[in-house]
């Protein structure tokens, strides 16, 4: 049957794609897994779209951020295997096998990051992102832009080993989580897509160039990132001129 997957979808009035979210879950052609959608209270038409789909496990309430609402679902899951997908992205063909397969043959390893494909509103292509080999050095100093969190699957010993996300941070939690996990295993990667980007101006992230920029400034030198580093320069930049961005 393979390791069982526990996928958390954090989700606010994302109606218009949270179908597809769901959808590419469940046609990955795996069995074993669970989808845990933690909702924040929404007003569209997102609980009706959740009520259609008897497999899922879902709850909605008001939250305290997508980084609160991540963690709700991982307290809930009980697979061998995690990752969340956010409401507006979506899993490619034959991801599980794939991630599962890696997993087994690589006991050591219990952080894989795979290739990410960057679409619009629409699900259009707009590139295609090749991830590498990460490490802790790298994310601090260089860039941390190659963090693509949702082609990124990790096991949930690690995840409960470095104590979730950090719910004080609102936009980079993922990075920091990261940064943690590398204290405790090797990360490596797979050349293949696992999953789509919906990138669009309504976005968390677009909405708040300056705010992420502290954030992952806040988060490198925390993690001993050098204060003069090519990350903590451009960021500084982002942070004086984020019309620019």
């Amino acid at each position: 049957m393979g390791s069982k997957f526990s996928i958390i979808t954090p989700s606010l009035n994302q109606g218009r794609f949270i179908r597809d979210t769901i959808e590419s879950v469940l046609s990955q052609n795996y069995l074993n897994f669970e989808h845990i959608i933690i909702d924040g209270g929404s007003n569209d038409d997102t609980i009706n779209i959740l009520k259609e789909y008897s497999h899922l496990k879902w709850i909605s309430e008001k939250d305290n951020g997508p980084s609160n609402a991540i963690n709700k679902g991982f307290k809930m899951a009980s697979g061998d295997i995690f990752n969340w997908l956010n409401s507006d992205d979506y899993y490619d063909k034959n991801v599980f096998q794939t991630v599962d397969k890696f997993f087994s043959e690589n006991n050591t390893v219990n952080l894989l990051f795979g290739n990410l494909t960057i679409v619009d509103i629409k699900g259009k292509v707009l590139f295609k992102d090749k991830t590498h080999k990460i490490t802790k050095n790298y994310l601090v100093n260089i860039s941390a832009d190659v963090v693509r969190q949702p082609c990124s699957f990790f096991t949930s010993d690690l995840f409960k080993k470095v104590g979730g996300l950090d719910e004080d941070l609102s936009l980079v939690f993922d990075y920091d989580l990261f940064l943690r996990m590398l204290d405790f295993t090797k990360s490596d990667y797979i050349n293949m897509n696992l999953a789509f980007y919906r990138e669009y101006p309504a976005t968390l992230t677009r909405k708040n160039i300056s705010k992420q920029a502290k954030e992952i400034f806040k988060v490198s030198r925390k993690h001993g990132g050098n204060i003069i580093s090519k990350l903590n320069y451009t960021n500084m930049k982002k942070i004086l001129f984020p019309s620019k961005y």
